[in-house]
């Protein structure tokens, strides 16, 4: 868990990469609808997506410097969606980074108990954070050294062109007004503010690149949402790393046969290989 003698987040992404040879984050979204064969034998709904998130974690960590965990999938699980989130976290190996998927976004004070949920209990590295009510709400994200707080600025949904992209500020879109603010906010405090940029738009993402530096970016939206992985590399990549790549759906539902969690494993693979621009091999 990170404390206040931990590293720069930044710093233990770039150690994470040069580890792991990889940028792949894995996205944990565990759809009850969508288990493998393997998972619908009887057991609780519980026992069976902590079963597949840890098999699923255990075949393609070789392949990833981080893991994704979207709260959501696992709070509509009820009381025990809880326990089920914190084993799963716990399946996570040391060399790879944390990721709360929960995009929260509330007043300063909700905030720090939001923040101190996620960094101090359930020992994520970064949270995933909504900026739409203002600096007070994402600060209090900030305040744990060796954590990232990614911040939405453009998102890989279709409803980005809603406000994001729509709406103008100071003769610029919303998200890269966003981006430039969180750029400031990130001087100040001693956890490290990045952004969520969508693979969806390489012109977006290249922007985003050029306003912000030296700032991490997750960077969702690669397979089944068509996001384009070279494109992404190509806008969104810096010398020395500062991207995670997310895939989900279609890493942990490769296959829903016996066989998910080799399909897994080589669908992060083949991920892995193509953001490294090396060739896509079939198999």
């Amino acid at each position: 868990m990170p404390d206040s003698t931990s590293a720069s987040f930044v710093d233990r992404l770039r150690t994470v990469h040069s580890q792991k040879a990889s940028v792949v984050c894995v996205g944990l979204d565990p759809d009850p609808d969508r288990l493998p064969v393997p998972f619908r034998d009887g057991n609780s709904l519980a026992t069976s997506i902590t079963s597949f998130c840890r098999e699923i974690i255990h075949a393609t960590a070789d392949y990833a410097c981080a893991f994704k965990l979207n709260f959501a999938f696992f709070e509509a699980l009820g009381p025990i969606g809880a326990q089920v989130l914190e084993k799963t976290a716990s399946a996570i190996p040391d060399d790879c980074l944390v990721i709360g998927d929960a995009k929260r976004g509330d007043i300063g004070n909700s905030a720090r108990f939001y923040a101190d949920a996620v960094f101090n209990h359930m020992h994520c590295d970064a949270i995933t954070v909504a900026p739409y009510m203002g600096h007070d709400s994402v600060t209090p994200f900030l305040e744990t050294e060796g954590t990232c707080a990614f911040v939405l600025a453009r998102t890989s949904n279709p409803g980005a062109g809603d406000f994001q992209e729509a709406c103008t500020c100071d003769g610029e879109p919303l998200y890269l007004r966003t981006a430039r603010k969180v750029a400031e906010w990130n001087d100040d405090h001693p956890g490290t503010a990045g952004l969520v940029a969508g693979a969806t738009s390489p012109e977006a993402l290249r922007e985003l690149r050029s306003a912000c530096p030296t700032l991490p970016f997750l960077i969702p939206g690669v397979g089944s949402q068509g996001g384009d992985p070279a494109a992404v590399m190509q806008a969104g990549a810096t010398d020395d790393g500062l991207v995670v790549v997310n895939s989900s759906r279609s890493i942990i539902y490769a296959s829903e046969d016996d066989d998910f969690a080799a399909a897994a494993a080589g669908a992060a693979r083949r991920l892995r290989d193509v953001l490294n621009g090396e060739p896509n091999e079939s198999n």
